[in-house]
Parts: C-alpha cells; sequence; structure tokens
C-alpha cells in the first residue's frame, strides 16, 4: 500500500531536487589557449598597422631617434662660413646677438639649385639649443658662381657655445 504523503524535516531537500542529478556545468570551460592565441594575432595586427603608418607617413617628431642633424652633402656646392666670420656678442640691451657670414659656391659643371642652410647653436654638452633656416638669396647658381650669405638673429640662449653650419634636411 502506498504511503501517505506526510510533511516532515527533510522534505524542503527533497523539493530542491538532489545535488546529484545530471546537469550542464554552470559555466562553460575556458580555452586558454585559444584566447591567447586570439590575443597574440590581435597584437600582431597591430604592429603590423602601426609599421605600416610609420613606414608611409614617417615617424612622430616627438619619437626619440636618432637623425642626422644636416641633409646630405651636395658635392658641387661648397659652403664656406669661416669660424671668424662668427659673431657672437650681447648688445647694450641685453639681447644675445649672433651672426654669421659666408658663402655657397657652384664648382660643378652644371647650374645648381642652392637648397635651405641650417644653423644650429650647441651648449657645451653638445645639446641642440637653438635653430633656424637660411634661405639663400638666389635658387640657382650657374658653373662658377657663387653667393654671400649674412645671417643675423637675436635672442639666443646664453647657453649656446658652438655653431655648425650646414644643409637643411629634406
Amino acid at each position: 500500500m502506498p504511503r501517505p504523503a506526510t510533511r516532515g524535516a527533510g522534505d524542503a531537500f527533497d523539493e530542491a531536487g538532489s545535488h546529484f542529478d545530471h546537469e550542464p556545468p554552470f559555466r562553460p570551460r575556458r580555452n586558454t589557449a585559444k584566447l591567447w592565441t586570439i590575443a597574440g594575432a590581435c597584437f600582431a595586427v597591430l604592429v603590423a598597422v602601426l609599421i605600416g603608418l610609420g613606414a608611409w607617413f614617417g615617424l612622430p617628431r616627438w619619437l626619440p631617434t636618432a637623425s642626422a642633424t644636416f641633409g646630405a652633402g651636395r658635392p658641387d656646392l661648397v659652403l664656406s662660413f669661416p669660424p671668424e666670420r662668427q659673431d657672437r656678442r650681447t648688445l647694450p640691451n641685453g639681447t644675445e646677438y649672433f651672426g654669421a657670414s659666408g658663402t655657397v659656391t657652384n664648382v660643378g659643371k652644371d647650374p645648381q639649385d642652392v637648397p635651405p642652410i641650417l644653423i644650429v647653436l650647441r651648449d657645451n654638452g653638445n645639446k641642440v639649443v637653438y635653430t633656424w633656416d637660411v634661405t639663400p638669396p638666389r635658387d640657382l647658381l650657374k658653373p662658377g658662381e657663387a653667393v654671400t650669405i649674412n645671417e643675423a638673429v637675436t635672442d639666443v640662449p646664453k647657453s649656446a657655445k658652438v655653431a655648425e653650419i650646414g644643409w637643411k634636411p629634406d
């Protein structure tokens, strides 16, 4: 004969079901190898995009890279700015003054375009403290021709000790 249903102390446990019943896991297992592979692929794509952007647009100026201060030399153009024609002094009003005078000569057999000139002032630690571009008075020099360049600038830093003059990089 069937037993009548009675409520006792263990009834709450019986209504919830057994902990040993078959159920799917609460969360799926994580495949860590798959996750690391996806992360590595994303990183590789990011690096490839950054390299492509650097190759296409060039590196940003804030990035500390070793780069030449001056542009490539021009074999048929001779740049001559002797030290005795460079003047550094403090004006009576306390302003720092620097002046440079020199020549650009075409020693080749063909006419040459004269590129801009870059003047760089460095301190005792060889650190660049001031630069400025000089546009030559003439764009083209015929064979054997020379052009004189006289440039002066004020408000240069007092720490500037050495002047270097060369072609402006492209």
